[in-house]
């Protein structure tokens, strides 16, 4: 068998050079190939392929033994190492093109359990074979990092610390991978810019095709990773120092950072087919500005040329994006990076012409959802940190607008109080030396005040439900007529004031006598209710729940107990309510007898 194994490879040696190879010698080939690696008989296999005299014939046929190799590989045998060398021998000898279609099948459609073992083998084999392929090989590269980018956008992306430790799924192996993969092509580029010549039409496709996998790897996996800059240095995570390498490749390739952020640089690129769909262009540029301004990642490199304002008025289509998503790593990135972009802006200075830009607008409306609908308690405190330090940021005709704006849209009684509370603040500060600006003490502040103090629905207004914008409503009040004298010398609009004030109260000792004899008469109800509960219990032993209507709204599964102190504590809002307007008025009177009231 030997000696005619021997007779049929001297003749495949004559053959290679007479280029007399026929398809039945391939299969022969393959099939004496595959019995070696079915054997666990490698070794042999791997001396074979090393035999100097073997080389034509291995150049020839060998490619066909690489799907096979590399099962081997990923069923972790003993014989593993050495289908790793003869593989390696392989990537150095067979036909580039022919072993980038293996190589390229090998990795596509691959089952969720082999991504990242495939990946992890394939890609120091890829680059071997991308660089014998010389100047042709800048389609080839976007072709693999297209590949294997779409099979590492599959992983599920750790979630906590513990997660990114364990690596259950192999994504921070394959993103360490993918940067070691992508070293050589940059330097490649790097090396070309350099030289006197400058870069060819290659040159310049292999840049692109390296941009788009940068980009693509910033919207996945680094969107969606958990990244914190205050690990310590040496326990920074992979994904951390994957996100370093791709902002270091970009002004490698000759991407400066301010041109993708800021001046779309890549609409041309967009235009032809680098990155079609906007809203993953977008994505790249949202994850880029907050590895940059909020990790800080290459941000010495960054010019300092560029205004505070004008940085946070590009940062805001980002966080416009981020916001609306719902994923907590998006809006966790969306509220951080408005941080940082607003810490750098000097208080009370942006421009009310900002608030025109839809962003401006966009963004406050994300907050005002993530403050009253996300689950999640540190977004939402994180919110309120953030509204406050944009709020503190505008200028006094920016405060005055966003003011009435949010008053207008929020449609939310907290959020309505948190802004009439920030009135009262900034109507204070402006009565003080120094401070005064006729957007909050002039008769700029009556249109505001009017909007405040007012019930938009009437007297069927729910004062359960409005009741933080009516207490807060109700405290400005009692501010302003305590600052009475400051009003009349500062300004002539305490008239107008007056009148505002006396509307408002009216109002409300109206829907404060409707709400209080509708709940009251629902206390009398549910003690009515109990009564016969009390009895039924006594008589059948059984538990009873039932639905109350709270001013046309259904409080399911609620106990009578539980219901019981929601009424109760709406006529305690009410009293609250009502020893506030009575302390108003008694202001006012003794302003009267005092003289010091108009």
């Amino acid at each position: 068998m030997a000696d005619q194994l021997q007779d049929v490879i001297q003749r495949w040696r004559k053959a290679v050079v007479e280029d007399g190879l026929r398809p039945e010698d391939h299969e022969l080939f393959q099939n004496a190939g595959l019995a070696y690696i079915n054997q666990g008989d490698t070794t042999q296999l791997l001396d074979f392929i090393q035999d100097e005299k073997n080389q034509g014939i291995v150049e020839s046929m060998g490619c066909g033994l690489l799907a096979s190799l590399v099962a081997e590989v990923l069923k972790r045998k003993k014989s593993s190492s050495t289908c790793k060398a003869v593989i390696t021998h392989l990537a150095e000898t067979c036909s580039p093109m022919e072993l980038m279609l293996i190589f390229l099948g090998q990795v596509d459609d691959l089952h969720p359990d082999l991504i990242a073992d495939t990946i992890v083998l394939m890609a120091p084999h890829l680059q071997t074979v991308l660089l014998r392929l010389g100047e042709e090989k800048a389609p080839w590269v976007g072709l693999a990092l297209a590949a294997l980018q779409k099979q590492v956008s599959r992983l599920p992306v750790p979630y906590t610390k513990e997660q990114e430790v364990e690596d259950a799924y192999g994504l921070c192996r394959c993103c360490s991978a993918l940067a070691r993969f992508m070293e050589p092509f940059v330097e490649e580029v790097k090396r070309r810019d350099n030289s006197e010549d400058g870069g060819t039409a290659s040159d310049n496709q292999l840049k692109t095709e390296l941009l788009k996998f940068c980009m693509g790897s910033l919207r996945e996996p680094l969107l969606q990773a958990q990244l914190d800059q205050a690990i310590d240095i040496h326990k920074q995570s992979p994904l951390w120092h994957f996100a370093t390498d791709i902002l270091a490749i970009l002004p490698a390739i000759q991407e400066p950072l301010p041109g993708l952020l800021f001046y779309k640089a890549l609409k041309k690129r967009e235009e032809s087919g680098l990155l079609t769909d906007s809203t993953k262009a977008q994505e790249s540029r949202a994850c880029l500005a907050y590895l940059l301004f909020v990790q800080l990642i290459t941000i010495e490199s960054f010019p300092a040329v560029f205004s505070p304002v004008f940085v946070l008025q590009c940062n805001m289509e980002y966080i416009d994006l981020l916001l609306s998503r719902k994923e907590e790593s998006f809006l966790l990135k969306g509220l951080e990076l408005y941080t940082k972009s607003l810490e750098r802006v000097e208080d009370n200075s942006l421009p009310v012409e900002l608030l025109d830009l839809k962003s401006f607008y966009s963004v406050p409306q994300h907050l005002v959802q993530i403050l009253t609908v996300c689950p999640i308690q540190h977004l939402r405190e994180q919110g309120f940190k953030v509204l406050q330090l944009f709020i503190d940021k505008l200028g006094p005709e920016a405060k005055h607008k966003f003011f009435r704006c949010m008053i207008k849209t929020s449609c939310h009684a907290g959020v309505e109080g948190y802004i009439i509370k920030n009135i009262k603040n900034q109507i204070e500060l402006s009565l003080k030396p120094g401070h005064e600006n006729e957007w909050f003490m002039g008769i700029q502040v009556l249109p505001l005040l009017r909007l405040v103090l007012c019930f938009p629905r009437g007297p069927e207004t729910d004062l359960l439900n409005s009741m933080d914008r009516v207490m807060e409503s109700l405290n400005l009040l009692r501010y302003l007529h305590m600052r009475d004298m400051d009003w009349q010398q500062t300004s002539s609009i305490w008239p107008e004031l007056f009148k505002i004030k006396e509307d408002y109260l009216k109002m409300l000792r109206v829907c404060l006598a409707l709400s209080r004899a509708y709940y009251a008469g629902q206390v009398k109800n549910m003690r009515e209710d109990k009564k016969i509960q009390a009895q039924e219990a006594r008589e059948a032993r059984v538990a009873l729940v039932q639905t109350m209507t709270v001013k046309n709204k259904m409080v399911s599964d609620m106990t009578p107990e539980m219901q019981y102190q929601v009424l109760q504590c709406a006529l305690v809002t009410f009293d609250l309510m009502e020893s506030l307007v009575i302390r108003i008025e008694e202001i006012s009177e003794e302003k009267v007898k005092t003289g010091t009231a108009v």
